[in-house]
């Protein structure tokens, strides 16, 4: 291969490989770091399962299905419920909205409380918390239950 080439691939290729390699291991790799701490564990005794929001991929919106079991309500207290969504880089998104909570609609999912076990769900618009549609990517979602989290995975596309 003649020089010139080589030293094309070199400055048009290689960067691209290396970014590429990146977000691969963007996407693969569990989350790290304080906000995004959790399990996707199957209904672990913390009485709580964070569903696979859906459609995913989605744009521009998602619901985002939750159960609350019995364990999440302990001595007969109300479970208090948080819902937010971190970037690739785990800074902060956005908080969906509840739906069918008896507060309303338009309820942020933000420290809401539930008073009884069930499926229910939330919604997201695909904006962040300026009003901005997100670009496309990799999103987490995070379900916090009486300070006990849940973390999945879900991507925005255009």
């Amino acid at each position: 291969m003649h020089l010139s080439k080589v030293l094309v691939w070199r400055v048009i290729h290689v960067p691209t490989v290396l970014l590429a390699a990146l977000l691969i291991l963007l996407v693969a790799a569990p989350a790290s770091g304080q906000a995004l701490r959790g399990d996707e564990q199957e209904r672990g005794g913390d009485g709580f399962l964070l569903e696979q929001n859906y459609p995913n991929p989605f744009n521009p919106t998602t619901r985002i299905p939750f159960v609350l079991d019995e364990g999440a309500f302990p001595g007969g207290r109300e479970a208090v419920v948080t819902v937010r969504i971190y970037n690739v880089l785990q800074q902060y998104v956005a908080t969906p909205v509840a739906l069918n909570h008896p507060r309303g609609a338009a309820a942020s999912l933000e420290e809401l409380a539930y008073s009884s076990p069930g499926r229910y769900e939330a919604y997201w618009d695909g904006s962040d918390q300026a009003g901005a549609k997100v670009a496309s990517g990799v999103y987490f979602l995070q379900l916090v239950v009486n300070g006990r989290s849940q973390v999945r995975k879900m991507f925005v596309t255009k």
